[in-house]
């Protein structure tokens, strides 16, 4: 068993929205376990509480916002250094090219899809991305992602819940 698979089963011991929350937050700034394998499970046991899933669908979609914002801060105050440190010189003029060149709709598309959103916050921060910008593209985003989650596995079930952790 890694590391990683007995983290995720202490954590889905003492599921509730708060650890749901702790766990979105704390992604989208450096933790690897992508909230979705918190989340999932936690549409499937709500499904036949509409209230429910919504709050949980909220819960996850702000909380990872609100991180990606603490990751962007970070990156504004520690990013360059620390990407000239461990990072090599090609990746950084390279994360920062696509930040400059797609802007908001590349934190959207970071937001929406399995690319680590997190690097695309700190970079964004390194950047100076327009802050207001930022948040909308990953509300967007985010909101769009996890959405989308809660609406197949309303509508398809334990398959969707399947067919999602093929890709996670």
């Amino acid at each position: 068993m890694s590391w990683y698979s007995g983290v995720l089963d202490l954590i889905l011991e003492r599921t509730n929205s708060g650890v749901l929350g702790v766990v979105s937050f704390t992604e989208a700034i450096i933790q690897p376990l992508p909230p979705d394998l918190v989340y999932l499970p936690m549409l499937y046991d709500a499904m036949d509480n509409k209230p429910l899933v919504f709050w949980y669908f909220v819960v996850v979609t702000i909380t990872s916002v609100a991180g990606s914002y603490v990751g962007y801060l970070l990156g504004k105050r520690w990013g360059r250094q620390l990407l000239d440190r461990f990072a090599k010189p090609k990746h950084v003029a390279k994360l920062e090219a696509l930040t400059t060149k797609y802007g908001t709709i590349g934190i959207f598309i970071a937001a929406v899809s399995p690319i680590p959103y997190k690097v695309f916050a700190w970079v964004a921060g390194m950047g100076e991305m327009d802050k207001r910008s930022f948040i909308v593209a990953g509300l967007f985003g985010r909101g769009l992602r996890f959405g989308m989650e809660a609406l197949l596995i309303g509508i398809y079930g334990k398959t969707a819940l399947d067919a999602m952790h093929t890709f996670l």
